[in-house]
């Protein structure tokens, strides 16, 4: 007897599961299955993979076909027969052969799944022949033939989405020197801003150029071709071949013929049985609006994994099950060369569009026992109810062990985990896989830290917005972190030294702690607050957080848009860091392995084997750590070590250093490059005592002291006695002190803007006269010389002895200034060409 008949619109992901599905539950039913094209159940995730060759056989992409598709689930599959018409009130269907014969077919349920089409805009140009896209086997048919037969040299990949990104990579690895064009300010829209940095910086890396905040205007071509990508900015890129991956738009033209209702994002609404505006039809796939399972909200999410489990959720609904689905949390996951992103749940902007309150943590985990070689580092970003700590979302970047925890976090949101329970989960623990807490506990415990409000927490977007005249900034890394790169106007005071140094903290102000990633900052927090510290906050993520959406932001803010570091042209290998020296690498090598250390840990063990070396010889570093070929760069200019080569190498970083920068004049550095020393070049430095609180000398101080810094060179200055004044704040600061110290304050000027002159002061009338003749001929105010001087590095130490006699305390200097005493002036002194006494 004959059962149901089905009719399945589409072969692909979504149909070809409900239609297997249903085989399995009701062996009667009378299925038919039409796909327009000639190929069903292929791998069409896979398919960038086949054009560099990394899945080699064709065949590999066809999971099923359709003659093994019938025989096996006795499905009948017609291939190249398009429906192009649905009846719903006769409950049938107009088919259109290959040939063009046009036939009906009656139903009594109807699946669609149509899936989604590329989007192509209206732009000038894009019928070129060179222009691809990415959908289907006949697609990247075509793009191979063309990579294979006229071997481009240059391409533009328009879209940073998945597919543009796979895109991407795989014709680079084919020797196309391949650039990325994005009209929004960050690739892979699923992540937030700052972690779509750390992505950015690995297709930097990697040799292919990044063009962000910039769409197309047009394609410029000749004979049927496309020759350059003209921008809306107005640069035009050369390119051989263009890859459109703007991204894609439900196939919905069908079902709204048929009086179907469309949503507002332009899918087919459907219900949690996922049946349409018609109880008879059915819409899965790419072409339909899903509720979003953290929001609530209807969204567009096309992916494969959705798609399955909505085709065997319909064919056990039309086989009388009750099965419902319950929503899509776009769980997703892409690999860019060794770097991996994925995202789950909800991002920062979505809940910021829908006013839904959230929390967020940033961790930095190594993906197994740091002491095990090998190990790697991930961002982690959890995005939690404040109150509750319910888990709404979850962001992974790294290299290994990503894909392994972001799975855990999906499932811990689908089964509406909290915070606390990532605490107590029981993962899999071996040194080779992961720590005895997994990076998955640590969110947990990060986040819940928060939640339990034992730390307060500030994000990097907030860090250029504090008010810095009420709060101050403290780094509590080492020394040589703090070296190597830090927040402007923060101070340096390592973690191990903080209880000892707490006189040297107001509880007056705001406090922002900040460390490498995080740890030592809560660490700090925790200290300072069962101290009697009220208003101290930690960094989330720390500086590795900050650093790389920060620097992001500042090359978005730049013109024209920023290009990759110059890398060998069409090669497909790694590219070498833009700024190293092309010295061929010869003499005495000693090799360090460096891998499974996170930052600062290969610096430091750079450090420390260059003291054992000779002059001339050369270290041999590999490391893991994404951030070393930066970090290693920055401290051979600091340090006066010659940096020979810096490169990615597979799945590690290689950099060459030789003992001792050999000048271009053939001098070399003293043997004490690598000493314990204040890390500045030798001969370099310039340093200056300003003893006089004097405007006209405070500025002559400044004005030299950035003309030696921007010439690259050190400067420190050393603030001793009535020169203390020209550090103080312009305001009142209640601080406690003496009687004397009190006398003192009142008699002297309370910052630049209150000093004398030297000559003709004449009661305040020469300084106000001084001022309006440097503002007409247009030059800087002595306010304007300090903060330059902040911007270009320039040190600024005021003398803790000379502050004691005066009465002055910390907190009334202005930010970004030392304490030292003689030792710091002499030690700079000593490594000076130069010492003026003002």
């Amino acid at each position: 007897m004959m059962g149901k008949k089905v009719l399945i619109v589409g072969g692909v992901a979504g149909g070809a599961s409900a239609a297997a599905r249903l085989r399995r539950l009701d062996e009667s039913a009378q299925i038919i299955m039409f796909e327009r094209g000639e190929h069903i159940s292929f791998a069409n995730c896979g398919l960038p993979y086949y054009v560099s060759g990394v899945i080699a056989e064709r065949e590999k992409l066809l999971v099923q076909t359709p003659e093994k598709f019938k025989a096996r689930f006795g499905v009948d599959v017609r291939i190249n027969s398009e429906v192009t018409r649905i009846f719903p009130d006769k409950k049938e269907v107009e088919v259109q052969e290959k040939g063009g014969h046009t036939y009906r077919e009656s139903y009594d349920y109807l699946i669609l799944s149509p899936g989604a089409a590329p989007v192509r805009p209206p732009i000038p140009g894009i019928e070129a022949e060179n222009i691809f896209t990415v959908r289907n086997i006949p697609d990247i048919d075509r793009v191979k033939q063309f990579v294979d037969q006229q071997k481009p040299a240059r391409a533009v990949v328009v879209g940073g989405g998945f597919i543009g990104l796979e895109m991407a990579e795989n014709l680079h690895t084919r020797g196309v020197k391949t650039t990325i064009v994005e009209m929004m300010d960050q690739v892979l829209a699923p992540l937030d801003f700052e972690m779509a940095a750390l992505v950015h910086g690995h297709i930097r890396a990697n040799g292919i150029e990044l063009v962000l905040k910039d769409g197309v205007k047009s394609f410029i071509t000749e004979n049927y071709r496309a020759n350059e990508v003209e921008l809306q900015s107005g640069r035009r890129i050369p390119s051989d071949m263009v890859i459109l991956a703007i991204g894609v738009k439900p196939e919905v033209k069908l079902a709204k013929e048929a009086g179907l209702e469309i949503g507002e994002r332009g899918g087919i609404r459907v219900n949690e049985k996922l049946q349409t505006s018609n109880p008879y039809i059915f819409a899965i796939g790419d072409a339909i609006e899903v509720k979003d399972f953290v929001t609530g909200t209807y969204t567009l999410i096309p992916l494969a994994g959705p798609a399955n489990k909505q085709g065997r959720i319909v064919a056990d609904v039309i086989a009388g099950r009750d099965a419902r689905y319950e929503g899509t949390q776009g769980t997703a996951i892409v690999k860019v060369f060794d770097c991996v992103a994925a995202s789950t749940g909800a991002n920062e902007k979505t809940l910021r569009k829908l006013g839904i309150p959230y929390a967020v943590s940033y961790t930095h985990p190594g993906s197994h026992a740091g002491y095990y070689p090998g190990a790697t580092t991930m961002s982690i970003k959890l995005i939690f109810d404040p109150q509750s700590g319910k888990i709404l979302g979850g962001q992974i970047v790294g290299c290994d062990g990503v894909d392994k925890r972001i799975d855990v976090i999906a499932a811990a949101i689908r089964r509406g985990d909290t915070v606390f329970d990532l605490q107590e989960l029981e993962l899999a623990y071996a040194p080779p896989f992961s720590s005895a807490k997994d990076p998955v506990n640590m969110a947990g415990y990060v986040a819940g830290n928060i939640v339990n409000g034992d730390v307060s927490v500030i994000h990097w977007h907030e860090i250029d917005k504090l008010d810095r005249s009420r709060t101050l900034l403290v780094d509590v890394r080492t020394r040589l972190e703090h070296e190597l790169g830090h927040i402007e106007g923060s101070i340096n005071i390592p973690v191990d030294e903080l209880r000892s140094r707490l006189a040297e903290l107001p509880k007056d102000r705001d406090i922002v702690i900040y460390c490498q990633v995080g740890l030592r900052g809560y660490i700090a927090c925790r200290i300072l607050t069962q101290h009697g510290y009220t208003r101290v906050r930690n960094l989330s993520g720390g500086w590795k957080t900050y650093k790389a959406a920060a620097e992001e932001k500042k090359r978005l803010g730049s013109q024209p848009p920023v290009t990759a570091a110059p890398g060998p042209s069409g090669s497909g290998q790694p590219a070498v860091q833009a700024g190293v020296n092309e010295t061929a690498v010869t003499g005495e090598t000693v090799k360090l392995d460096a891998t499974g250390l996170q930052c600062p840990g290969p610096i430091v063990q750079v450090f420390q084997h260059m003291k054992t070396l000779k002059e001339g010889t050369i270290l041999e570093v590999t490391a893991t750590d994404p951030g070393f070929l930066s970090d290693i760069r920055s401290w051979c200019e600091t340090t006066g070590n010659e940096l020979l080569k810096a490169e990615k190498q597979g799945s590690v970083y290689v950099a060459c250093i030789r003992k001792g920068l050999e000048s271009a004049q053939g001098g070399a550095a003293p043997s004490t490059c690598c000493s314990p020393a204040p890390l500045a070049k030798s001969a370099e430095e310039k340093t200056m005592v300003v003893f006089s609180g004097d405007l006209d000398k405070a500025i002559a101080a400044f004005i030299i002291a950035n003309g030696a810094a921007s010439m690259g060179k050190p400067v420190t200055m050393f603030f001793t006695f009535w020169g203390l004044n020209i550090l103080r704040r312009d305001q009142y600061v209640p601080v406690k002190k003496g009687f004397m110290d009190r006398m003192f304050g009142m008699m002297m000027p309370r910052g630049s803007k209150k000093l004398p002159l030297s000559r003709m002061n004449m009661l305040g009338m020469g300084p106000r006269m001084i001022r309006m003749v440097m503002k007409k001929k247009n030059i800087s105010s002595l306010e304007e010389l300090i903060a330059q001087a902040r911007r270009l590095g320039v040190k600024l130490v005021a003398c803790n002895m000379s502050m004691d006699v005066m009465g002055i305390k910390r907190e009334e200097l202005i930010d970004g200034v030392e304490i030292g005493g003689v030792a710091t002036f002499l030690n700079s002194a000593e490594k000076s060409n130069m010492t003026l006494f003002i």
